[in-house]
């Protein structure tokens, strides 16, 4: 019983470091915003 109680909690640990990373990221990084264009080949447009 004691080594499924140490895996219990080495998991729930690796778990609340994976979300502690998510929430770092989600609150300290800013995407860089910027224009995209592209260009659409005219039989794409063209109906069929």
């Amino acid at each position: 019983m004691p080594t499924l109680f140490r895996f219990v909690v080495l998991i729930g640990l690796l778990a609340g470091l994976v979300y502690a990373g998510m929430w770092a990221l989600a609150l300290f990084v800013e995407p860089e915003i910027r224009e995209i264009s592209t260009t659409v080949p005219p039989s794409r447009l063209a109906p069929r």
